[in-house]
């Protein structure tokens, strides 16, 4: 049975938080005995490990710099590791911070179904765990899931997707699309995916939309590692296999900026983009910066703003309230679903981004400074 922790006012609850508590106690009273470790490390509010997936993506270390910053404005201790897409790198640096005694472990996972032991060991030291940004697949012991609304991402990518099709494209009968999907081990993968079909479906459905290529589906489309250069290879393939002659591919459903990189630069290496064949149609997600030059330059239609400061500072209400014994930010019970149990959630509103709004999304959030896009 996963642990509970009740609001305000509810005596059960006490009790549950207050069990939790002693076990946290005994659990670093144990291992300093057995180890000689130094005095705890946590300041006043606790300790929390936060561990990320990779530096090779922009936003997570936008998300890993904006939590250290929230929580230790909070008055937390942290510790902050990346794990560069390895996963026995992840799996050892979240044992690790369950041996040094956190409090709460928070953790964006390189494959969402392989941390079940280590979370059941996080358990048995009374440390609460919340999932942040990708959902933690097959474990009772995931307590709460903070992350952005992944279908309307998917419903927002696929919706770009055609109104650039009717700019760019306004006097074709049928628009050759091709499809990307996310890495397979990512469950938000498929949320993209599921959202950006139940807009694309009905069009392929009427004969609007061909998928020229006839590859559909997550176990087709799947990209592994969400790998940009995987991306571009299989963009080539595409290109190569389909569009000669004078076929051309209008649009290209990428969920993810980094993969949106690659397949530009596979469709540019054929020639689009120049003389009469114009660039298709490329969506994204993340507002990473070489894609907002992209946008600009007009060789990327699209991407997907998901705001990490706002990410952050839910995930450390959720943190502040579950170690407070209170009830932390919830506003969706229904739909993660981890294979073992529905994790309670907070979901964020992602927000679309293209040439027209650019400015009032990212510069004047101040999420980036003009000098770093221009």
């Amino acid at each position: 049975m996963s642990r509970t922790h009740p609001a305000k006012g509810d005596e059960g609850g006490r009790e549950d938080i207050s069990m939790k508590t002693l076990v946290r106690c005994l659990a670093t009273t144990a291992l300093v005995a057995g180890t000689f470790a130094a005095p705890a490390v946590a300041q006043d509010e606790g300790y929390v490990g936060i561990a990320m997936p990779t530096k090779s993506s922009a936003r997570w270390i936008s998300d890993g710099e904006s939590m250290v910053r929230q929580f230790e404005e909070a008055g937390y201790e942290t510790d902050l590791q990346y794990a560069e897409d390895d996963i026995p790198n992840q799996l050892a640096q979240i044992e690790n911070m369950i041996t040094k005694g956190v409090d709460v472990l928070v953790i964006a996972a390189i494959d969402g179904t392989t941390l079940s032991n280590a979370l059941a060991n996080a358990d048995a030291m009374g440390i609460d765990v919340v999932a942040y940004d990708r959902l933690i697949r097959d474990s009772e012991h995931v307590d709460y899931y903070a992350t952005f609304d992944n279908f309307q991402v998917g419903v927002q990518q696929a919706t770009n997707l055609v109104d650039g099709l009717k700019q760019r494209f306004p006097d074709a009968e049928t628009w050759n699309v091709e499809l990307f999907g996310g890495s397979p081990d990512d469950n938000n993968a498929y949320f993209f995916y599921d959202g950006a079909m139940s807009v694309l479906d009905p069009l392929i459905e009427e004969g609007k939309i061909n998928v020229v290529s006839g590859q559909r589906g997550m176990d087709t489309v799947g990209t592994l590692r969400w790998d940009g250069s995987v991306a571009q290879s299989r963009m080539d393939n595409l290109l190569s296999a389909n569009y000669t002659g004078d076929m051309r591919v209008h649009g290209v459903l990428s969920p993810y900026d980094g993969l949106s990189i690659g397949i530009i630069s596979s469709l540019k290496g054929v020639g689009y983009g120049s003389g009469d064949m114009e660039m298709p149609i490329v969506t994204g997600q993340d507002a990473e910066i070489p894609s907002i030059k992209a946008i600009l330059r007009g060789d990327q239609y699209s991407t997907i703003f998901k705001d990490t400061r706002e990410l952050a500072g839910v995930t450390v209400q959720m943190v502040d309230a579950v170690l407070g014994g209170d009830e932390p930010p919830i506003n969706d019970t229904e739909t993660y679903d981890n294979g073992v149990k529905v994790v309670p959630s907070y979901l964020l509103e992602p927000v679309p981004v293209t040439s027209e709004n650019w400015e009032d999304v990212l510069l004047e959030s101040g999420y980036y400074e003009r000098s770093e896009i221009e």
